[in-house]
This record gives structure tokens, sequence and C-alpha cells, in this order.
């Protein structure tokens, strides 16, 4: 049975590099992801599958580059001038969080620098990666009418073990 949009789903799931078979991510034995369907808050390719599952089932995930994080763009690295980072201790594969041109958080990723440029990256890491999930969905329940208006999983808990708690 499908899983509908505007449900608070919970999975359970570890995520490799395709090619290289190197764990990434995992939230295996922590709690839950929980997120609504239908509201893009977790990977295209990633949801179109968990919708196709049950509670209970597992499932091994391929999402191709495309579906995941997109293609690498290489006009998404620039070199700027040293001066734009004064005050910060810099390193090669650092992650920097600034602002986007419309107020939007942008996280960059510092690939070289020297003593008059530094060179980032705007891809996110996982730009261009094919990504195999294990994913386990571990609860379902319809969004209430607040979470589906704010896009937000409401934290309060459910004490029957209907959010997948395990109570």
């Amino acid at each position: 049975m499908a899983i509908e949009d505007n449900k608070v789903v919970s999975i359970e799931y570890s995520v490799r590099d395709a090619k290289t078979g190197e764990v990434i991510d995992s939230n295996v034995g922590q709690r839950p992801l929980e997120f609504i369907t239908g509201k893009n808050q977790i990977i295209p390719g990633l949801e179109r599958e968990i919708k196709k599952m049950s509670v209970g089932e597992q499932a091994d995930v391929l999402v191709k580059a495309e579906d995941a994080y997109g293609a690498r763009n290489e006009e998404a690295v620039q070199t700027l001038p040293r001066e734009q980072f004064a005050g910060i201790d810099l390193q090669k594969g650092m992650t920097l969080y600034g602002q986007g041109e419309n107020g939007e958080t942008v996280q960059v990723q510092v690939v070289d620098f020297n003593d008059k440029e530094v060179t980032i990256d705007f891809n996110h890491p996982l730009a261009g990666k094919d990504l195999m999930f294990t994913v386990k969905v571990v609860g379902e329940r319809d969004a209430t009418p607040e979470e589906i208006l704010s896009g937000q999983v409401q934290q309060e808990h459910c004490h029957d073990g209907s959010c997948g708690c395990g109570h």
C-alpha cells in the first residue's frame, strides 16, 4: 500500500556512496528521521521510493545524482579575494555558511586558498553522487493541519507508540 502526501513518515536509514560503498550518514540506533510527504523535505528519488513502502518494510534504494543533490556544476566553484574571509582560520575541505542573495543560508566548501585568494565550492558535497540508501519505514501517521500548513513535524510525544517511538 502506497503512502500518500501529507503523512508524517518516520524512517531509519543509512546512506552510502553508490560507487565507493563509503557510509555517508546513518541514523540507525538513533531517533528516526521524520518528514512530511509531499513537502520536498527529503531528496525526491528517496521520497518516491519510500511512498511505495509500508510500515515495517525495509529496502535498498539507489538514488541517482539527478534525483538526489543534482549534478555537479563546475561554475559553482569560485575564487574570491582572501579579504572576504578575514578572521576565519581557513582549512581545505572545511564547510562555511553564509547568506545567499535572497537571505537564505548557503553552504560552501573551501577547496583551496593562498595569501591572496580563496577557492570555494557552492555545490552540495553530495552533488554528482549516486546514493545507495538502506531505509526502513518505522512509522506513518496523518499530518495535523498545523504540520501541513507549517511543513514542520510537531515533536509532542504520542505515548501510545503510534509515532514509531516503540512505547
